[in-house]
């Protein structure tokens, strides 16, 4: 590949590399000031960014140095007739490819919030005990997930299900990336399975709906009038814990004017229940917010756009047959028991990369 004067890439100039670098040069200005530190939180929002956008830079200088390496390499070869050198390019370049891939997704994950935390929720659909119970799967399944990134996840809110299972539940997953990775499960899951709490091994479809929200920033602006709030609270009903079930500490909030509902239950107050829940019901609000906007661009510029809990995104089939589908990417599985131990990085990626595969309904 032709180097530029600037020193990247021609592929490196798509990904924006030589602006990263001005964006650098200009924040350094700032860490320079002598009032810098006197707003410790933008301090260190600005010091996170220039981080995020060091580890871009230094990703795609590597891969120019790689790159160099190997048509360094292709010259000697070609001209000793090396054929161990030549193996070693092939690897090199795998290596090369493999790199650009993953900078290329990198640069899918760019989204305002994408590096935020999360709040996940998940909930059981009609069908009472099969639905339920669906939806405690889809707990396990990403709270495995989780664990494979490193990333640390705790449940905010939890209503039990009737018999078995769970009618909602509400994760704080906390570690880089998580929003932009996750949004990619917002959506419709299906279950085909025969049912273990029916007597008569009849197979039946269940399903439970996935929902991502950014953690907010509170330097953004998501105005809350206090007299629009409903609280109560309720005893908490979550497993595990001296404190569950011991007192009225779980909190409901409920935004009047939009009907959200944001709730916690974990903490040993109703103060620290409260405080959670509000972070919740933020993070909603302004999802709605930028939902709502982008439904008005959509109707401006003639183009249809689906807002709410979307679509069915996924079936998971266990009987008659075994396989995971992704409905909008065509990535399939025939391992649903990995998928649902938290294997679920191929169906992320692909979908997040863009990529589009022929799909029939299964």
């Amino acid at each position: 590949m032709k180097r530029s004067r600037s020193g990247s890439s021609s592929f490196g100039g798509l990904f924006d590399v030589d602006l990263k670098r001005e964006e650098i040069q200009e924040m350094e200005s700032h860490f320079a000031a002598p009032d810098f530190w006197d707003n410790q939180e933008k301090a260190q929002l600005l010091l996170k960014e220039r981080t995020s956008r060091e580890k871009i830079v230094e990703g795609w200088d590597r891969l120019n140095r790689q790159m160099e390496d190997i048509q360094v390499l292709i010259e000697l070869g070609g001209e000793m007739e090396d054929q161990a050198t030549l193996e070693e390019v092939h690897a090199l370049n795998d290596e090369l490819e493999r790199g650009v891939d993953g900078a290329e997704f990198q640069k899918m994950l760019s989204g305002q919030h994408d590096r935020s935390n999360c709040f996940f929720s998940i909930n059981a659909g009609a069908g009472g005990t099969e639905s339920q119970d669906w939806a405690e799967m889809l707990l396990r399944m990403y709270l495995r997930y989780c664990e494979r990134r490193g990333w640390k996840s705790e449940i905010t809110d939890y209503q039990a299900g009737d018999e078995a299972g769970v009618k909602g539940v509400t994760l704080m997953v906390s570690g880089e990336y998580a929003y932009g990775y996750l949004k990619a499960e917002i959506g419709i899951h299906r279950l085909v399975r025969i049912s273990p709490f029916d007597s008569n091994a009849r197979r039946h479809t269940s399903f439970a709906s996935v929902f991502a929200f950014p953690e907010i920033a509170d330097d953004i602006d998501v105005k809350i009038v206090e007299s629009d709030l409903r609280v109560d609270t309720y005893r908490s009903s979550g497993a595990g814990g001296q404190h569950v079930n011991t007192t009225d500490s779980a909190v409901r909030v409920t935004h009047i004017p939009t009907g959200l509902v944001a709730a916690c239950q974990t903490e040993r107050s109703q103060h620290l229940n409260k405080a959670t829940a509000m972070r919740v019901l933020r993070a909603k609000l302004y999802e709605k917010e930028v939902l709502e906007r982008e439904a008005q661009a959509a109707e401006i510029s003639g183009e249809k756009k689906e807002i709410g809990w979307g679509s069915q995104i996924r079936s998971y089939v266990l009987h008659p047959y075994k396989m995971v589908k992704d409905l909008r990417t065509g990535v399939e599985s025939g391992n649903p028991d990995a998928v649902l131990d938290g294997d679920l990085e191929e169906f992320i990626v692909a979908f997040l990369m863009g990529i589009r595969r022929e799909v029939k309904e299964s």
